[in-house]
């Protein structure tokens, strides 16, 4: 008789834990590109908006196509030195830049293919930044301490990006045809002015367009200002049409793991559970999203790539995010967000601009 009773309690336990798991059902999952990993480098903005622009090459019916991140990242690393050295060393020089920097540098400089220039030297097959960003800072900040500064600091940026980098090819041969990035960029049908930031804060007034306070905006990119109930709005229309997001926001929450490849925003702290089933949440509103980012509490922390959403076994509503840190989790680099977590932890989005709803985009002036 114990033996049976037993297994009764051992499979009534499985049961219970099979239950308390967190269990996720597609919705929607739009088109995109292979899990990418942006490796040692704090290029997370060039991953997740080049991952971006290749769903939308998809959507637009140009084909599937692998861009290279480092094109645009190199060139953006000479923007900041420029920026930095024009400001006297008051400026940002760092790795981190936002998604309209890669949009800029598509209209201005082009695209090219990852197989045209990936970045990567001597048969490397994992990207490293740290003691490139080193070298090109100290180069900065000695040459700033000159009196009268020549042209001649730019050639050596150049030259220390190129040992690390590479030089970026001028003419590349691509699927049989020869192209320049900015015939390249022509071919695709990439135009930037279809791509809107849009954030929401207070501090500036609604239906206009403000430079974001945040580190990164070191090119003082503007951002339309829409109420929170209508960024939820923007990116529930854009999802369920087809469209995908590129995602700017706050990942130093504990409620944020990649690993486990969840992101909640549970109402109480310190749970154990965390990451093993599904609990209550927190209600955000706009008065939240403000204090948390006048506070720090939220900070522009990391970009990603929002391609759909989901529902846990709860019904509860979650956002289908593909990061660029590589295939990790059980989610092979993809992580499920909530809306909670969305609403607060979202500093800003890009979409393209036929994915806002009209009477939204109509009080924005588009």
């Amino acid at each position: 008789m114990k033996k049976p009773i037993l297994l009764l309690i051992l499979i009534s336990f499985l049961g219970i834990q099979i239950q308390a798991q967190y269990t996720f059902k597609e919705k929607v999952k739009n088109d995109c590109t292979e899990v990418k990993s942006q490796d040692q480098t704090g290029t997370c903005w060039s991953f997740a908006t080049a991952s971006f622009l290749e769903s939308e090459l998809i959507r637009m019916g140009k084909g599937k196509h692998n861009l290279s991140e480092m094109f645009v990242v190199k060139n953006v690393y000479k923007d900041k030195a420029k920026n930095y050295m024009l400001r006297q060393g008051k400026a940002n020089f760092s790795q981190g830049s936002l998604s309209h920097d890669l949009l800029r540098v598509a209209a201005e400089q082009g695209v090219v293919p990852e197989s045209a220039f990936s970045g990567l030297l001597d048969d490397a097959n994992f990207h490293n930044h740290s003691e490139m960003e080193s070298a090109l800072k100290g180069l900065l900040d000695g040459v700033r301490k000159s009196k009268r500064l020549s042209s001649k600091w730019r050639m050596a940026f150049d030259a220390v990006m190129d040992v690390y980098m590479g030089a970026t090819p001028k003419k590349f041969t691509y699927e049989g045809k020869s192209f320049t990035p900015k015939s390249f960029a022509k071919e695709l049908g990439i135009n930037a002015k279809d791509y809107i930031s849009i954030t929401s804060y207070t501090h500036h007034p609604f239906y206009e367009t403000f430079v974001l306070e945040i580190p990164d905006n070191y090119s003082n990119g503007s951002f339309y200002n829409v109420p929170l109930d209508e960024l939820q709005a923007i990116v529930d229309n854009a999802v369920n049409n087809g469209y995908t997001i590129a995602w700017d926001g706050d990942v130093s929450e504990k409620g944020f793991s990649a690993k486990e490849g969840i992101a909640v925003l549970p109402t109480k702290s310190g749970r154990e559970d965390l990451f093993k089933k599904p609990s209550d949440e927190q209600k955000v509103s706009q008065d939240l999203r403000q204090t948390t980012f006048e506070s720090y509490a939220t900070t522009d922390d990391h970009l990603m790539h929002l391609v759909g959403t989901a529902t846990d076994q709860n019904g509860t509503l979650y956002y289908l995010i593909k990061n660029s840190w590589g295939e990790i989790s059980d989610y092979k680099g993809y992580l499920y967000m909530s809306k909670s977590y969305l609403q607060l932890k979202t500093v800003a989005i890009v979409v393209h601009k036929d994915a806002i709803p009209s009477d939204i985009r109509k009080k924005m002036g588009l």
